[in-house]
């Protein structure tokens, strides 16, 4: 059994929900009678389907979890979290703008987690950039951001995991120490993930 990660970080935008806090969606949200997530204009809020089941599965696995996210709106993304009820689940919230750097460099003083110990998920090439040179694992998510309410929210979904034990990848990266042999799979965002955490552990 490979050993797992002692931290799992994930993006916001078009990593947990298919849209970009600051642009595509209008805060503040509300959580109406029936249990849907709303905006201020009643647009339902959606998250990528398999997010609750793979948080959780970290949860089961030990593996605390931790949200690192460059967006301007913070109180707007916090305020999702909470109304998601994805709170119990990050141990640590790093949301506001700048290089996500400046993220890991503290939740790496808040935890004692090595960054080689670490997983981030994001579907931003140039985080995982600057990320990867502290020496963290990550699995790059190549999203589609011309997502809308009519479509499919999997659609145009490509990942690249790099880890110790793990490749499941689709799509070559420019940057030499990220470029790797690809397979053409066509899995949606968080199956990648969900196979990933069947390989370190069984």
């Amino acid at each position: 059994m490979a050993q797992l990660p002692k931290l799992a970080v994930f993006d916001l935008d078009y990593t947990l929900w298919p849209f970009w806090v600051d642009t595509n969606v209008d805060p503040p949200f509300h959580k109406s009678s029936d249990g849907t997530v709303r905006d201020s204009r009643g647009q339902i809020i959606r998250l990528y389907p398999e997010v609750p089941e793979v948080l959780e599965r970290f949860r089961g696995l030990g593996v605390p979890i931790a949200a690192a996210s460059r967006t301007g709106e913070t109180k707007a993304a916090n305020q999702l979290l909470e109304l998601f009820d994805f709170v119990r689940y990050f141990v640590h919230r790093e949301i506001y703008p700048g290089s996500k750097v400046a993220h890991f460099e503290r939740l790496q003083q808040k935890t004692g987690v090595p960054f080689s110990q670490m997983i981030f998920f994001d579907d931003e090439k140039r985080n995982i950039v600057d990320v990867s040179k502290l020496g963290t694992e990550w699995c790059y998510l190549h999203s589609c951001p011309e997502w809308n309410e009519s479509s499919n929210p999997n659609s145009g979904i490509r990942d690249i995991c790099k880890g110790p034990s793990w490749t499941l990848r689709s799509n070559p990266v420019d940057e030499p120490h990220l470029r790797h042999t690809t397979e053409r799979n066509q899995e949606g965002i968080f199956r990648c993930i969900c196979k990933l955490l069947k390989c370190i552990h069984v």
